[in-house]
């Protein structure tokens, strides 16, 4: 996967990702949890509060060397610091379950948008999207925790700075100064060097760590890809090994790794600054507030309880202005997984709203029937033009032509996933279809499951299942029905083939599309294979493609393409006399 996104994501499709779920059929519970959530947050807020008053009391009992009162608030605390901790957990829990509900609901969503309407097949066709299996997998999940998670941390922030700049006005009183002759009083003075204090932090940690958003994103990219390629090497070990092609490959995974370490010691030096500028701004705010506040104590205008209270509210006030730095790194990763999912989104979107110019419609009078078709490249260029052809019940039609003319193309067309071109395809209204492709697809699973696919609800007997196998000459694999493997890679080309007459035998479609479906079979493999389909589905019509001269004998037309100068091609109808 080669395409990288680089477009970032406006408000409005932040909330187009957001939005749906909060608005669908789960809403009521979505919002019952996040309520809950809500008010467990401002639970929390006011057990801060209760905290910095409980400050100034312990600590005046200490100077006072009151042991009574310091004994009471001993006591007091244990129970605040109780309620802190219930609710905190139980903040956490419901916001987990809140987080696997929203995922689960956008992982189905999503799921039927990429599968729906053969999205994931014109993405991938027109790389529109790279590495759909990562935005659906990990994005979605960053997605939902991000957001919750950064949600409610800013609620928090937000409603702790409120109840705490009242508190931080009250208690750190006026200070007053002398300046150019001029008497100077600031009131709640300790308010407005907490507010500046987080600004100047803020604006110095966006500025240091702005580039993040893209290297993190750059991240995710080169990391699914090292990832594919990988994949790629397992799923093609065979022909890799028959190449040789160790060496190559090897060039290749090194140049996506590469890639990888470049973009993380990006990440690193960028980090750095942001820790070193994060953890001073973090460091002296410890310290800050004491030396700010000092002065009035060692004058005596305040006690040790109200310095540490002050110290205490500051440091809340502080720390809610400060979210924005506390979360940057959140942030950056959450923008980068929302550019993602954003590219995602659209990428979709835009093969949903392409015009399909062929229409594939039902019809009562035939099979199959074409209609001045024309089918087209996705670049535009014409691979054959107003053709039309009928295929009848129980007829069994041979396209023939040299490779390229446009007749693996003209099966995609009529199953209708082919949208470039324009006519017109009608199938038989009320029967059944079935497309055996050159290179048969076997889901990882039992071989039950991949014998059956994609029907395995239709309950076949094993005394079937093992009928059809020993028919399509696969007996050895009938004590295996119900293993798991990956049997794509367990079977050969030509097994795979013979799997995938076997279906067509168990699904008995009343149409039977072939697209070199015997191509890695020999001659007598591929005889059995079409006699077998002659003898068991006498009534179903069949359409093959194919090169070899030998399949024409299984079939009574043919419907042969012929390039022309300009690039298209022609196709003619003829009669197969069988020798």
């Amino acid at each position: 996967m080669t395409k990288k996104p680089g477009k970032s994501a406006q408000w409005r499709d932040v909330w187009k990702l957001i939005k749906p779920y909060w608005v669908s059929q789960e809403k009521w519970r979505a919002w019952g949890l996040l309520s809950t959530i809500v008010i467990l947050s401002l639970a929390t807020v006011y057990i801060s509060v209760l905290l910095n008053e409980w400050n100034r009391v312990f600590y005046d009992a200490l100077q006072n060397k009151n042991y009574p009162v310091f004994k009471q608030q001993l006591i007091h605390f244990t129970w605040l610091a109780l309620i802190f901790i219930v609710i905190s957990i139980y903040k956490i829990y419901l916001a987990q379950g809140l987080q696997m509900h929203w995922r689960r609901w956008m992982t189905a969503e999503y799921m039927d948008k990429w599968l729906g309407n053969h999205a994931y097949y014109y993405t991938e066709h027109q790389h529109q999207v790279d590495n759909p299996d990562q935005r659906i997998a990990d994005d979605l999940n960053a997605l939902t925790s991000g957001t919750l998670s950064l949600a409610l941390g800013l609620l928090s922030s937000v409603v702790t700075l409120f109840s705490f700049v009242v508190i931080l006005w009250n208690v750190s009183g006026p200070l007053s100064f002398v300046f150019s002759s001029y008497h100077i009083t600031i009131p709640g003075y300790m308010l407005w060097f907490a507010l500046l204090y987080a600004f100047i932090g803020s604006l110095i940690i966006w500025w240091i760590g702005r580039p993040l958003v893209k290297l993190s994103f750059n991240q995710e990219w080169f990391e699914a890809n090292f990832r594919f390629g990988l994949i790629r090497i397992r799923e093609n070990s065979d022909a890799i090994a028959l190449y040789h092609g160790e060496k190559n490959e090897r060039e290749q995974l090194t140049n996506k790794f590469e890639s990888i370490r470049s973009n993380w010691w990006s990440i690193m030096r960028t980090t750095k600054r942001l820790n070193v500028a994060s953890t001073f701004y973090a460091q002296f705010a410890n310290i800050f507030p004491i030396l700010v506040a000092s002065p009035r104590y060692f004058a005596g205008a305040i006690q040790l309880g109200s310095l540490m209270q002050i110290a205490s509210a500051f440091g809340q006030v502080q720390g809610a202005m400060s979210w924005f730095v506390n979360a940057f790194n959140d942030l950056a990763s959450w923008k980068a997984c929302v550019n993602r999912l954003a590219g995602f989104n659209a990428a979709i979107d835009q093969v949903n709203a392409q015009p399909r110019g062929i229409s594939v419609g039902e019809s009562e009078a035939h099979d199959l029937q074409l209609n001045g078709l024309t089918l087209n490249l996705p670049n535009g260029n014409t691979l054959f033009s107003s053709v039309s052809a009928t295929l009848h019940p129980a007829q069994r039609v041979l396209i023939a032509g040299p490779s390229g003319c446009g007749k693996s193309t003209l099966l995609r067309a009529i199953a209708g996933i082919w949208p470039y071109g324009s006519g017109e395809i009608t199938l038989a209204a009320n029967k059944s279809h079935l497309f055996l492709p050159q290179r048969s697809y076997i889901p990882i699973g039992s071989l039950r499951d991949a014998l059956t696919y994609p029907n395995a609800d239709l309950g076949h007997t094993d005394e079937r299942l093992c009928e059809v196998l020993a028919l399509c000459h696969l007996s050895y694999l009938q004590p295996v029905l119900d293993e798991y493997a990956n049997w794509s890679h367990r079977l050969s080309p030509g097994e795979q083939q013979r799997m995938a007459f076997a279906r067509a035998l168990l699904i008995k479609p009343d149409i039977l599309f072939l697209d070199e479906a015997t191509s890695a079979l020999d001659d007598d493999t591929e005889h059995r294979m079409y006699n077998l389909l002659l003898e068991k589905l006498p009534q179903t019509s069949i359409v093959s493609v194919a090169h070899r001269n030998t399949v024409a004998q299984y079939h009574e037309q043919c419907w042969r393409f012929t390039a022309e100068e300009n690039g298209q091609s022609t196709m003619t109808t003829s009669v197969l006399l069988k020798s």
